[in-house]
């Protein structure tokens, strides 16, 4: 078979922009080379339909011990009695959530997609606004952190059937206890979307939602640093409160809808070559190095948030306990878009992103997005976040002049040349 030689050029060139630039997208990362081993393995040839020891097609008995592997570690990573590894993306994942536990129709209230939310957690842009009465709750003007008596009494007036916490752009933790005490109130289902946080979560730096959410569901290309996918998990199963029976009359486990809502539910067979990557990428978050990972993860951001501080930059709730932060830009005089694209040319990859109240549409936005679980595994310490810092400002400074975006853009790449991305590769 001739190989084409134009797919493989392109990757090429992804690659090197890759190793060039300074990668600081929030829900970026760079897996091992093992895992990317995994994912372009002969699993990818296997269609396995069903679960371990349960499929609709023969030969799966390999595949079944890959599967039944990626579920213990990731039993281990949460310490969580269930868990199910085939969905195709954190969205996907979500939507077997909803799927297993409401009705269309039903009430569900989440963080609003304009204060950091997600958009399955009821953006009538999405199946979760168009499918379900969406309600939700914000953050406070003043201080940028989630408005907890806000959730409470929209939930109390409006008695969801789910209340989901969890974000896309928030830089704080989470108050998962004080959730499920208003969901417990009113008899609501409470779901955890972990994905941005969850490698720091398994890691134990941040609060852990198992003991107080119901279900957990993430992605498994951020912060865990594996290959693109999603999960659901739970810490401690539950009858479902729905009465459901399996066909001998036994009250159905939650666990046991999921699984159903996933498979046949909305999906069909599971990609067993990512899932062998996911069992590789859990294996890793099992040992020290990835805790200490976390560590640096935290340490930089806080690093590289004080560096703007300091520079007369706004962040939203005043910094971060995560991975991340939001930066609103308006005292600056630029917009996110246009931040974006000039940051672009210099070889500094980040995202525009609406920030809490903002007065700029989805498309232009006020502020930026910016992430450090990538330049972490890369091996960048807290020093080197003043350097990116005052990179990112002279940028912003002056975002049209070309003198100044090639002098950023030589500086990138000098700097990143320190630090090797897979050196293993050609």
């Amino acid at each position: 078979m001739q190989k084409d030689n134009l797919v493989f050029e392109l990757l090429q060139k992804e690659l090197k922009r890759q190793r060039e630039g300074i990668e600081l997208i929030a829900s970026e990362n760079f897996t091992s080379l093992a895992v990317m081993q995994a994912m372009g393995s002969v699993a990818t040839n296997k269609y396995a339909e069903g679960y371990p020891g349960k499929r609709y097609y023969g030969g799966c008995e390999v595949i079944d011990e890959i599967e039944t592997l990626a579920i213990e570690r990731l039993k281990q990573v949460f310490q969580c009695s269930w868990a199910n590894v085939q969905p195709h993306s954190g969205a996907q994942a979500n939507t077997a959530v909803f799927l297993a536990c409401l009705k269309p129709g039903d009430k569900i209230l989440g963080l609003d997609l304009s204060m950091g939310g997600h958009l399955t957690h009821g953006s009538p842009a999405n199946f979760s606004g168009k499918n379900y009465q969406a309600f939700f709750y914000g953050v406070d003007k003043e201080t940028g952190l989630i408005d907890y008596a806000h959730l409470e009494e929209t939930a109390r007036r409006e008695k969801p059937k789910m209340i989901i916490c969890g974000a896309s752009a928030h830089s704080r933790d989470w108050d998962y206890a004080r959730i499920r005490a208003v969901a417990d109130e009113i008899g609501a289902l409470v779901l955890a979307d972990i994905a941005h946080p969850a490698g720091l979560i398994a890691a134990g730096l941040l609060s852990d939602p198992f003991d107080h959410c119901h279900i957990v569901t993430s992605t498994t290309h951020k912060t865990l640093r594996g290959p693109r996918g999603g999960i659901i998990a739970m810490r401690n199963d539950f009858e479902n409160p729905f009465g459901h029976k399996d066909p001998k009359g036994n009250i159905r486990m939650m666990s046991a809808l999921l699984d159903l809502a996933v498979f046949p539910g909305m999906q069909g067979g599971p990609l067993e070559h990512v899932i062998a990557a996911k069992a590789v990428a859990f294996g890793e978050i099992l040992t020290d190095d990835f805790k200490n990972y976390g560590k640096q993860v935290i340490t930089n951001a806080q690093a590289m948030a004080k560096a703007f501080v300091d520079r007369g930059y706004q962040l939203i709730s005043g910094g971060t306990d995560n991975h991340l932060m939001l930066i609103d830009l308006r005292n600056k005089g630029i917009t996110g878009k246009k931040a974006q694209e000039s940051l672009d040319k210099a070889h500094i990859t980040l995202n525009k992103n609406a920030v809490p109240f903002d007065d700029k549409s989805p498309f232009v936005t006020s502020g930026i997005r910016i992430g450090l679980p990538a330049i972490t595994t890369r091996g960048l310490k807290e020093t080197d976040m003043e350097t990116i810092a005052a990179l990112i400002d002279q940028v912003l400074v002056a975002p049209d002049d070309e003198t100044v975006l090639k002098n950023v853009r030589s500086s990138v790449m000098d700097l990143m040349k320190q630090f090797p991305l897979y050196a293993e590769l050609p």
